[in-house]
């Protein structure tokens, strides 16, 4: 819906019919979203707003409404999510900003609602009770489930919600990207058992639902994943901006850039630039606790373990099952003269994972097969973890 322009001043009304067509655009660009033209939404501008009876006009089942308030150089925005069928109110948010540069505060404003709002609405489809599953609803169960903390459990029950999927539509390109994507993130986070095998596998399906859909923005992302796991960056680089240009409020493609232009030779602080990016548009995003933990190790990279410790530990209270956060932590704490917090993060990060039984064995992982990434590692990560107590080799072979 228009938003509603509740400054004083009069003038202000093209700023909100600005927001409302931004976010128009935006949320359109989400996969799977039916957005109604902005032309027929601002037919309901000035008037009186009952959900329920647009939902029944529109044949929509959700509302977006908010309103936009000026005052000097503070501009306040508030947006709040409607279930048209029942009148609920769902989310709301408000944001705050300073005026500065209007055009930049709109991209601003516009970007973090359509980013935050495409979880809430996942979660609210996924949530309706459904007699007989279809294709759509394994999907979005699947997808839902992504929003939790990630676990071996719950990368299991994911792939299980896409595999039946993709069996009731075997050309679902969606399924198929969806799939790819959650088997490779499974990798990169080493919580699978058969990584040459999920690698491959995701590399087939990747290529397919590109075959069958060349402007999907998951499809993209699942082989940017892909090459990445693959030690691939400057390639994965291409099809992460590829999903940007698709969707520019996409976080983790942001996220995801910075870290393989690391890997390729690029500065700790523009990879800094594209992580906080990727926060302000998702500021409590599902993801937030790798997002947390790549700014903790880039302060190490920096030689700045307090600053770290402080991202490492909001990573860990986000998600205490992620074998690297507690392993890079162990790290931060040592270089501090914390021996013992050290030890013991050490010692959760080897039950978690068996890349952390020595640093030969790490070093062998993606992403330290990078130089540059190993040299910013070498006096500061790894220097971390052998005060830890991580010793250079374990088994013969390493």
């Amino acid at each position: 819906m228009p938003f509603a322009n509740l400054s004083k001043d009069p003038d202000q009304e093209y700023f909100a019919d600005g927001v409302t067509e931004d976010l128009t655009t935006d949320l359109s660009h989400i996969p799977g979203m039916f957005v109604i033209a902005r032309n027929t939404a601002f037919t309901y501008k000035g008037k009186p707003v009952d959900a329920r009876q647009i939902g029944r006009d529109l044949g929509v089942r959700y509302v977006l409404e908010g309103s936009i308030r000026r005052s000097g150089n503070e501009v306040r925005v508030n947006a709040q999510l409607v279930d048209a069928e029942t009148g609920a109110h769902l989310w709301a948010e408000r944001f705050d900003r300073q005026a500065g540069d209007l055009f930049k505060l709109q991209n601003d404003i516009t970007g973090q609602i359509a980013a935050t709002l495409g979880p809430q609405l996942l979660i609210s489809e996924a949530g309706r009770p459904s007699e007989r599953p279809d294709v759509q609803d394994f999907i979005l169960r699947a997808r839902a489930m992504n929003t939790k903390p990630i676990s071996r459990e719950n990368y299991g029950d994911q792939i299980g919600l896409y595999e039946r999927a993709l069996a009731l539509d075997p050309l679902s390109a969606e399924a198929m990207a969806r799939l790819a994507g959650a088997l490779t993130s499974r990798v990169l986070d080493f919580m699978s058992d058969t990584r040459k095998e999920d690698i491959q596998r995701a590399d087939d399906l990747a290529t397919r639902a590109l075959t069958l859909s060349p402007r999907s923005g998951w499809a993209h992302g699942a082989k940017a994943q892909i090459l990445r796991a693959q030690n691939r960056c400057e390639d994965a680089i291409i099809e992460y901006e590829a999903v940007i240009a698709i969707n520019r409020n996409a976080p983790g493609a942001y996220a995801q850039l910075g870290w393989c232009k690391l890997q390729i030779g690029g500065s700790v602080d523009e990879v800094v630039q594209l992580m906080q990016q990727a926060i302000r548009l998702s500021p409590r995003d599902p993801g937030i606790s790798n997002w947390h933990f790549r700014l903790g190790l880039l302060d190490l990279y920096r030689s700045r373990p307090d600053d770290a410790i402080v991202w490492l530990e909001k990573a860990r209270v986000a998600n205490p099952g992620v074998s690297y956060v507690r392993g890079t932590l162990a790290a931060a704490y040592a270089l501090k003269g914390m021996t013992e917090r050290a030890a013991a993060e050490l010692a959760e990060a080897r039950k978690l994972s068996d890349i952390y039984s020595s640093l030969a064995r790490l070093k062998k992982v993606q992403p330290f097969h990078s130089p540059h990434v190993q040299a910013l590692a070498e006096p500061t990560l790894f220097a971390g973890l052998r005060l830890a107590g991580m010793p250079e080799a374990g088994m013969p072979e390493e």
